[in-house]
Parts: C-alpha cells; sequence; structure tokens
C-alpha cells in the first residue's frame, strides 16, 4: 500500500516525539474565554496539549498558535474546536430547520458560510454535523438533528460536511467537520439525553450507522463517539463500533474525538473501576483525541509500564491527529489573516440565511375557520389592522435556536421588525406579546389580545418554544405548547377574526388541539438571523412556502416513537380495524378489540406526516413510469414522471420517491425515501422529473447483517409527502 504525502510528513514527526509530546497530541482542554492562563502557556510550550476548544477571540488564538509554533520543541499548531453548529455570526436557522427544505445545495451554502465566519476567529474544527436519527421529539437534540430518515439525513450530512471542508481542507475558510455522535445517541430511552440506548444490530445498521458510512465516504476529518452506551457498551469504550466497523469494515482513517468528558464518564456507566482502566478501553477501542478530560495524559504511562496498553497503540492514535493537522495546512500556516476571509454578516451571507429561513418554513394549515377561501397569503392592500401577540414576535434571541454561542441577538431580524418592513404605508400594526416568555402561564393579558384581536383584519400569532427548551439536555416528557399557550389560542378563537399561528420552536410539538381553533398554521422551526423579514414575505406572499418536514409530527406524545418508516407488522393498522376508546361498550367481553397496531384513545396515523408541507400552489403529478418493470441485478433504471403547477403562482415543489421492498430476508419497512428534487414550476406548466437510481441504492443489512441486494417483488411511488400510496410494480431479477 502506497503511503501519502502527508501520512509520511506524519511519520516522519511522529518518529521525532517523545511520550510525553505524544500523550500531548490526545489532549484537548478548554480556552479560558479570551486570555491564556499560565498552565495553559507551559503545557503547550511542553507539548502537553492538542487541541483548544472554546476559544475564539482571534487574538488570543493567534498567541496560542504562535506559543505552539515557536515555543514548543516540535512547534505542533493546534486544532481549535468550536461547536459551530448552524452559523457563527451569521445563525441560518437550526439543523432541523434546514433538513425542512430537503436542499442539499442550500445546506452546503450555509456550511460554507459558517466556516469562512469561524475561521476569522481562527476555528478550524466545528463538531457538526450531527447525523443521529432522530424519531423522538421529546429528545432535546432532535433540534440539531436532520431528521428521522437515514436517506435524507445522508444526503444532508454530506452536503454539511462538502460546505465545512469544501474541496480541499488546506483551503483559506476550510475547517474540518466532524460526524457525531457515533452512533445511536438519538434513540435515548425515553427521549432523555445521555441515556440508555438499545438497538438490534440489523436495525443499527440499515438505519443509525447510514449517515455515518456516508460521511465516512465523504472525507469528513472526524468522528465524534457517543456519550450514550449502546447495547451495553458506552460508546467511547465500545471496540466492535469504532474498529471493526469504522476502521475495519469502512476503512476511515480520519480522527476520531471523544465528547465532553465522556472517558471519563465511563467509570460512570460502570463499564470501568478507574480513570486509568477508562483510558485503557478508550485507546484499545481507538478514541485519538480526549476532549475536556484528563484520563489519557495522566495514566496512559502507568498503562504502558505495566504493558496494558502499547506504546505502538499510542502512535496509531497520535498519527491520526498530526495527519488531520497536515491536511488542514497547519504547518504551513497557523494563524489567521483577517484580510482573507469575508467580514462577518456581509450582504451575501445575510441573503442566504434568509433564503435557508424562508425554504425551511413549513406550511401545516391554510384553511378559514368560516369555510372562506385560505388566509394566507395575506393580501398588503386589504390588510390595514394588523394584531401581532405573542412572546416570540418581537424576540432577536430567542429565534436564533439553541446552541448559538456566537450569534448576536442585535442582528437578528424579528418578527415584528420584518413585518413592519414589508407591509404597505399606513397599515396599523398593534404588537401584545400577552406573556413574559414562552413558558408563562399568566393570563391577565387574554382580554387585552383579544380586544386588538376584534379589531385587526387578521391575528398574527408568534408561539411555540423559546430556545433553551430545546438542544442538548433540553428534554421535554410533554410536547406541547408551553405555558398557557393553548389557553390563550382557545380565547382567540372566539374572535372572527382570522387567526394566522407562527410557530417557532426547536422540535414538533403536540399541536393537535389547537389547529380546530385557528385558520392557518406556518411552523417556522428556530430560523436564525433573518428569520423576521423571510417569514413576513411567506405571510404576504412575496415568497411562496416549500418547506416540507423533515420528522413526523405526533398527535399526541404517546404515540413517540412514530415515523413514516415503520415495520408492518403481522397486524397492521387499518380504518376497518380501528376502534376508539369512546366506542367500547361498558362491561365489553374480553376481546382483542380492533386486533391490529393501534391505540384506543388517539388515531393511528400521525397529525403530519413525514415530507408534507402545503404550498401556495397547487400541484398534481401524472405519468409515473419506470424504465422497466424487471431490472436485473446490478443494473440502473430510471423513474419518470410530470409535475405540473395547476395555479397562478411560480413555486417549488419537492418531489419525493419511496419504494418498498415487499419481501425479505427480514421485515421491511412500508416505505422508504430514495429520491427527492426540488423542482420549480412556473404557474399553470409542467416539468419533466427523472430519477436515476441503481439496484445498489435498495441494499440492505439482510439476515446475516451483510449488506445485499435481494431479488423480489418491489413498489414504488412518487408525490407530495409519504402518505402516498405506493402504485408503481417492479421486480428485481438475477
Amino acid at each position: 500500500m502506497t503511503t501519502s504525502p502527508i501520512e509520511t510528513k506524519a511519520m516522519q514527526l511522529l518518529s521525532k516525539m517523545t511520550l510525553d509530546e505524544k500523550l500531548g497530541q490526545l489532549s484537548q482542554t478548554c480556552g479560558a474565554g479570551g486570555h491564556i492562563p499560565q498552565y495553559l502557556v507551559e503545557g503547550i510550550q511542553k507539548g502537553r496539549v492538542s487541541s483548544v476548544i472554546n476559544e475564539v477571540d482571534l487574538a488570543t488564538v493567534n498567541e496560542l498558535q504562535r506559543i505552539a509554533k515557536e515555543e514548543s520543541r516540535l512547534g505542533i499548531p493546534l486544532l481549535i474546536g468550536r461547536d459551530v453548529i448552524h452559523g457563527f455570526k451569521t445563525i441560518f436557522p437550526i439543523p432541523l430547520g434546514q433538513a425542512a427544505a430537503w436542499s442539499p445545495e442550500l445546506v452546503e451554502k450555509g456550511a460554507r458560510i459558517a466556516a469562512l465566519e469561524s475561521a476569522r476567529a481562527g476555528v478550524n474544527w466545528t463538531f457538526a454535523p450531527m447525523i443521529d436519527i432522530a424519531r423522538d421529539p421529546r429528545w432535546g437534540r432532535i433540534a440539531e438533528s436532520l431528521g428521522e430518515d437515514p436517506f435524507l439525513c445522508s444526503q444532508l450530512g454530506v452536503a454539511m460536511v462538502k460546505g465545512f471542508q469544501s474541496d480541499d481542507l488546506s483551503t483559506n475558510g476550510a475547517i474540518a467537520a466532524c460526524a457525531k455522535h457515533f452512533v445511536g445517541y438519538g434513540a435515548s430511552e425515553s427521549g432523555r439525553d445521555y441515556n440508555t440506548t438499545n438497538i438490534p444490530e440489523n436495525e443499527l445498521r440499515n438505519v443509525h450507522l447510514q449517515p455515518f458510512y456516508f460521511a465516512a465516504k465523504s472525507g469528513v476529518a472526524s468522528f465524534m463517539s457517543s456519550f450514550s452506551d449502546l447495547n451495553g457498551v458506552p460508546a467511547s469504550g465500545n471496540q466492535w463500533l469504532l474498529k471493526q466497523i469504522l476502521r475495519d469494515e469502512w476503512q476511515y482513517k480520519g480522527l476520531v474525538v471523544s465528547d465532553w468528558e465522556s472517558i471519563k464518564e465511563l467509570k460512570v456507566h460502570g463499564l470501568s473501576a478507574s480513570d486509568k482502566d477508562s483510558a485503557r478501553l478508550a485507546a484499545k477501542a481507538g478514541i485519538d483525541i480526549e476532549m475536556q478530560s484528563t484520563c489519557y495524559i495522566d495514566n496512559m504511562k502507568a498503562l504502558i509500564d505495566e504493558s496494558k496498553i502499547q506504546e505502538s497503540e499510542i502512535d496509531s492514535l497520535v498519527l491520526n491527529v498530526l495527519q488531520t493537522k497536515f491536511a488542514l495546512g497547519l504547518f504551513d500556516q497557523a494563524y489567521t489573516d483577517l484580510s482573507t476571509l469575508p467580514a462577518y454578516l456581509n450582504h451575501e451571507h445575510l441573503s442566504a440565511a434568509k433564503e435557508a429561513a424562508q425554504k425551511s418554513c413549513v406550511l401545516l394549515q391554510n384553511q378559514s375557520r368560516n369555510g372562506a377561501s385560505p388566509i394566507l397569503p395575506l393580501n398588503k392592500n386589504d390588510t390595514k389592522r394588523i394584531a401581532v401577540i405573542g412572546p416570540l414576535a418581537n424576540d432577536g434571541y430567542e429565534q436564533l435556536g439553541t446552541w448559538v454561542f456566537d450569534g448576536e441577538e442585535q442582528h437578528s431580524i424579528s418578527c415584528l421588525s420584518g413585518l413592519k418592513e414589508i407591509v404597505n404605508e399606513g397599515t396599523e400594526i398593534k404588537f401584545e406579546p400577552v406573556f413574559a416568555s414562552s413558558r408563562d402561564k399568566d393570563t391577565q393579558q387574554f382580554e387585552k389580545a383579544l380586544s386588538i384581536t376584534e379589531q385587526a383584519d387578521v391575528a398574527i400569532l408568534f408561539l411555540g418554544e423559546e430556545s433553551i427548551l430545546s438542544g442538548e439536555a433540553h428534554c421535554r416528557s410533554n410536547i406541547d405548547l408551553p405555558g398557557a399557550q393553548n389557553e390563550l389560542i382557545e380565547y382567540l378563537s372566539q374572535s372572527s377574526t382570522p387567526i394566522v399561528l407562527v410557530i417557532l420552536a426547536g422540535r414538533p410539538l403536540t399541536i393537535q388541539p389547537i389547529v380546530n381553533k385557528i385558520d392557518s398554521i406556518l411552523y417556522a422551526w428556530h430560523p436564525g438571523t433573518m428569520g423576521g423579514i423571510a417569514i413576513a414575505e411567506i405571510l404576504f406572499g412575496d415568497a411562496c412556502p416549500s418547506g416540507k418536514l423533515p420528522v413526523t409530527f405526533p398527535r399526541v406524545v404517546g404515540q413517540v416513537p412514530i415515523y413514516y418508516a415503520q415495520k408492518n407488522s403481522g397486524r397492521p393498522a387499518a380504518e376497518w380495524s380501528y376502534v376508539h376508546i369512546d366506542d367500547v361498550p361498558q362491561r365489553a367481553p374480553q376481546t382483542s378489540l380492533g386486533m391490529a397496531a393501534t391505540h384506543l384513545d388517539t388515531h393511528f396515523t400521525p397529525l403530519y406526516s413525514f415530507g408534507f408541507g402545503l404550498s401556495y400552489a397547487e400541484f398534481a403529478y401524472h405519468d409515473v413510469n419506470i424504465s422497466d418493470n424487471k431490472i436485473v441485478i446490478g443494473e440502473s433504471f430510471s423513474v419518470t414522471l410530470k409535475v405540473e403547477n395547476k395555479s397562478e403562482i411560480d413555486a417549488d415543489e419537492i418531489v419525493q420517491l419511496y419504494i418498498r421492498d415487499l419481501v425479505g430476508s427480514v421485515t421491511r419497512p412500508v416505505k422508504e425515501l430514495k429520491g427527492f428534487q426540488r423542482v420549480y414550476v412556473k404557474a399553470k406548466s409542467i416539468v419533466n422529473v427523472n430519477f436515476e437510481l441503481h439496484t445498489d441504492d435498495l441494499a440492505f443489512y439482510d439476515i446475516n447483517n451483510k449488506l445485499n441486494v435481494e431479488a423480489g417483488d418491489f413498489l414504488l411511488g412518487v408525490g407530495k409527502d409519504s402518505s402516498l400510496e405506493l402504485n408503481v410494480a417492479f421486480e428485481l431479477i438475477n
């Protein structure tokens, strides 16, 4: 096997290193926020620090790099890490919101801008994308995810990696990406962060590992091991996961970092008896850098002396770190020159953030309570008086969303500001926040809110969750609108004034109780810096909503987990078998009511399906055809159709292709997304859409957990969302 130039350089440097210096390359520590304490100076001088995280003062970062380059024996530069999750200064929608745009191009652009802006602060490594499959909206980190579907998540995750890293990691403004959290973290029991995950290997391979595989193949610079216990073995000490799958099966050559103190926490899990044993387990599993805690640097010498770890094993870990630093070009240019990078919050960056916010908004409902025509889009000439209600209408901070460390609220265009900017001169806007926060239960301002609603041509409610209610460690057992928001909607619904509800949130909420109390619902997630103007333009028809849900919305929390790619079961739910609790007679004889996979107290369908989203335009699908209904395994095939825009509005439509493998060596989902395209269709026109697939796209991990394409019968369908009918039959043959 030939050795790459970067590997050769790393090996030459490794040969010069003392054991202390090697252990230093496995150590990451936290910055001190704009100053450099003496212990950090000394640690870098002695080669005992490889990476510094959470330091974004450029002068400080450049000085840290100077100390590393000029005052340490070997002059090895530092990795400067930061959570740059959905923007740095220009904040984009939360990742779950970006996923709702179903646009790899948009996601890549957002990550590129985040890289350029964070690079101005000296950052060269981000801990994103988070590509955990998230099927439990109680889990706070669903906000940071790209949704419930492995195919969509894989496509968008790869796009985010490319945006951060560009085509060459050494390019000015490129930063190393990190695929996290490897793996299964999104399946934490009861939606509680850091909790146990139990995932059968077949499901792990067919669902949760898929986005990580594609990230690895795309050249992502690093992986992060999960906090969580996976099937009894915490990920940061899991040799099967990190060595057998990641290194041996996938041949991944990049860097692996632990999550924050997750090596030290192996002892808390009960996998190890001491920090020394935690260090041994993590090193044996292949963790290259220990984030924040010091198990490696404190214990590795003793482990080597006791022959529990070989120095050659340490060399392998260090080599991965050094190669990453060489790939980033840090040995040639460790310092940041502001003149070579674009300014923060420049016009191009803000324009991209606005586009992302706009395309991420999902129109869930648009029907008048009195049976008249849809409320949205609002007519500027007819709308003279607007009631703006809710605490999130004028809050530039909360709209930024979770895990934003560097964005600043003063740069946000709030929803209220966006409305004021877009309405006609002379239009009256009356604003009443009602609540001090989204959690407020005080009803004292309800009467005032009703009064301005009744005097208005339309009431626009900006409700949902504060940013702190989603994200890491912000899990909820009840995912209704918090506080007294449901009560407010109920109170205002007595007015005949049309009510538009805009929801800003970090997760799907259970909004079934209020859908019939209002006319229109626009789900805006936490939309970022430009959210206010993006939303205002949608409300008034200057832009057409085009987002589609990247995650299923349950009717009630008791349905969780609910996702579109479920298994059929032996007794699938159906309308003919559905029995509601209110229809069960008293003292009914003991029997299996309905004899199907349903709940007695709610319908078996979700409130809104994966892929769902309305438009101001009206689309129709025609002539869905497959190139051949008998396809030889190993060959390509195409699916063609026509999408018609029957309306007078130019608009985007997200065309979705699903398949079902009817019989497999293991049971297969009732539907699987296998393709999507965002297409622009002018008013009163038709576009041709073509999907090119290969039988490899239908491969899955079989009964032996081997990736395989099995011959047999399939169904296919193309349409607006996952509730579509699969009505095109085809067969794979050997």
